[in-house]
């Protein structure tokens, strides 16, 4: 009985200094994962390394491109209306995207005169309905321009077809992530 009661304590004792030594290494570890937020300094060297990059090459000499420009004049077309999350009218002018497009589910639609990728998250069975040359209302808030589409991306918030809500962003869960 004796030797039972030996080894029960000893095992006892063992795997909780196990537990507990586990337990201080990952506290450390954690400890010394929180990064340090980067320099205005150190962001701008940063941005030089990869301006210098084959990468940072192209898309500089995309921006120069009259393709770029045209891009950029896009943005700026709509950038006000985004902005201040405000009402933006648009005429659908093809359901399916450009070939070869990673953006997941989304329409062409023209604004103020010039052509526009939308890009919604979510929301095919809210904007299943949608037939070219429909009118739509949007709010957004972020326009996104890349060197492989010939458009701005512009992620739909809001739409809304003849007075009716056909898309809205889900909120994120509360509490965070």
């Amino acid at each position: 009985m004796k030797k039972a009661i030996y080894v029960l304590t000893l095992s006892l004792v063992v795997v909780s200094g196990l537990v507990f030594a586990n337990r201080e290494i990952k506290n450390e570890a954690s400890k010394k994962s929180s990064p340090k937020p980067l320099t205005d300094a150190e962001k701008r060297a940063a941005r030089l390394q990869w301006e210098a990059s084959p990468g940072g090459i192209n898309y500089k000499t995309w921006e120069a491109s009259p393709e770029g420009k045209k891009v950029y004049s896009g943005v700026e077309n709509i950038s006000k209306y985004v902005r201040e999350y405000t009402n933006m009218e648009a005429v659908v002018t093809s359901l399916s995207l450009p070939p070869g497009s990673l953006l997941g589910f989304g329409v062409m639609a023209r604004i103020n005169g010039d052509d526009y990728i939308l890009r919604f998250d979510d929301g095919l069975q809210q904007l299943r309905g949608l037939k070219v040359n429909d009118k739509i209302i949007i709010k957004s808030h972020y326009i996104s321009v890349a060197p492989k589409y010939a458009y701005p991306i512009v992620s739909g918030d809001y739409a809304e077809r003849d007075g009716k809500i056909i898309y809205k962003r889900p909120l994120p869960p509360k509490g965070g992530c």
